[in-house]
């Protein structure tokens, strides 16, 4: 059966390129951070210094097209609703939204713009609106409104919130993208990630997300570190990552009881894979097999089920590649 959709997702990548989305399709602007000033400058030294809009990190900045708005003014579109915030909404009758990051709208921006990209780019792939649909809606997001230094995705509530301190959080591209990948798990099962493993493939696999997209939109020279500016606040290593996804990590000796340092297993292999058949096909084979996993999956079955939608998709050879990168782990 997934041969034959295959073929669908092989034949509908071109249309999902070349043919709007969806019904909001006021296009506008605004500058961001692409993906976020360490990464993009090589600069290990920069530093929060309380939300200042320093000399620094004027290179950093990036205008960007806004697309999928639904043209009311507001940071609202398709793919992505800024549903609530920390001071005023942005808003622009003009649809021009050039903040700087002392400004609570500047992280409004952000998380528009990248959850906007992060659903084009899985319509790009191939899932649509009639095949196998990925988090196909407008995305709610919740801007700074979270007191604490982290965020996190709730399912319940289908809304994505972003904390503050140190760096705010929405200021990192890759920590936004993380959280998207939570939303993309719960959109694929529901109630997933009710044992360890399972918790410990979302959090690898928001790692490999948010490092995929980024480095598919706006590459820098080291991908596999995740939220390179969100970590300057906490980390004294150089260079700066909330985590990396190339560790050497392996299955099952290096299980604990924290689903981030598990999830380094599942997100190195997700990143040799990667390496292994291209972004894309990796890509697409990655989010296909997620469809058939468990809310409580193991690692080697959900491995297995990523081999099998490999095969399915590509052919024994692409298959074989995958397995080969679950083995290195210890998983398969």
């Amino acid at each position: 059966m997934r041969r034959l959709i295959a073929g669908i997702v092989v034949s509908i990548i071109g249309l999902a390129l070349l043919a709007p989305a969806a019904g909001a399709t006021a296009t506008g602007s605004g500058r961001v951070f692409f993906p976020n000033p360490v990464a993009s400058l090589q600069r290990q030294d920069l530093t929060d210094r309380k939300d200042a809009d320093y000399a620094d990190l004027q290179a950093a900045y990036r205008i960007v097209a806004l697309t999928n708005l639904d043209g009311s003014g507001y940071l609202r579109g398709d793919w992505a609703n800024v549903r609530s915030e920390t001071g005023k909404p942005a808003f622009s009758s003009s649809l021009t939204f050039n903040y700087n990051r002392s400004e609570d709208q500047f992280e409004q921006v952000m998380g528009y713009y990248w959850v906007t990209e992060a659903q084009k780019y899985i319509q790009s792939l191939g899932f649509g609106s009639t095949y196998r649909p990925v988090n196909r809606e407008s995305q709610d997001l919740r801007i700074n409104q979270w007191g604490a230094d982290n965020s996190y995705s709730w399912d319940k509530h289908d809304v994505l919130r972003f904390g503050k301190g140190g760096v705010d959080d929405a200021e990192d591209a890759e920590v936004i993208l993380h959280e998207y990948g939570h939303a993309i798990h719960d959109s694929q099962v529901t109630s997933f990630g009710t044992s360890l493993e399972a918790g410990s493939i979302g959090e690898g696999f928001g790692d490999y997300w948010a490092v995929t997209v980024s480095n598919t939109v706006a590459p820098t020279p080291d991908p596999a570190c995740v939220a390179d500016w969100d970590a300057v606040s906490y980390t004294s290593t150089v260079p700066h990552c909330l985590r990396r996804i190339d560790s050497n990590r392996h299955y099952p000796e290096d299980l604990t009881s924290s689903v981030h340092r598990n999830g380094m297993i599942w997100s190195r292999a997700l990143w040799d894979i990667r390496n292994n058949v291209g972004a894309r096909r990796a890509d697409t084979l990655i989010l296909e097999a997620q469809f058939d996993f468990a809310p409580d999956t193991t690692m080697p079955a959900a491995a297995q089920a990523t081999v099998d939608a490999a095969r399915d998709l590509y052919g024994a050879t692409v298959a074989a590649q995958v397995r080969s990168a679950f083995q290195a782990r210890g998983i398969l």
